[in-house]
């Protein structure tokens, strides 16, 4: 309630820091930002550790949220953003014109992915199931000669 008195606070954001986040939690959370903080605008920002920044995405649309964080082609730290070209697809509106995305993701991008790694793997769907940080993913990726052992990388991040 401090944070909705707050003048120099306009906008609220919910972040899926580690990819972990389901739909349900999303919602709830919003629930929670929009009783606590009716007058702020609300925004999300989602990883995509467990393949879900889209559909999560989509969610805070439905759940009425404004201000949508998405990168092109999905680029971003360890298992990087929402894609903002299938965002744009879904919105479904004729004002936007994916086919620049698309032409830089070909020109750009994909040769930009045989130097620097970033999207869904196993290692980091492991990660956002746990709810950790994406850290340790990140460095098993770092390491080639472990980067795609995800049972043991499984077993490591659940021993105690």
């Amino acid at each position: 309630q401090q944070i909705d008195k707050a003048d120099e606070v306009d906008y609220l954001y919910l972040v899926d820091s580690f990819g972990a986040f389901y739909s349900e939690q999303i919602t709830s959370y919003l629930q929670l930002y929009k009783k606590y903080a009716p007058s702020k605008e609300l925004g999300f920002h989602a990883h995509n550790n467990q393949q879900l920044a889209f559909s999560n995405t989509q969610q805070v649309i439905i759940d009425g949220v404004n201000l949508l964080d998405a990168t092109i082609n999905g680029i971003g730290r360890g298992a990087g953003n929402c894609n903002i070209e299938l965002l744009l697809n879904f919105l479904k509106n004729p004002k936007f014109d994916v086919r620049p995305i698309y032409k830089a993701i070909q020109e750009s991008l994909v040769p930009l992915r045989k130097e620097i790694e970033w999207g869904f793997n196993d290692i980091y769907g492991i990660s956002g199931h746990l709810n950790q940080h994406p850290r340790d993913a990140m460095k098993q990726r770092g390491n080639p000669e472990i980067r795609d052992n995800c049972y043991d990388f499984l077993l490591e991040s659940t021993s105690d």
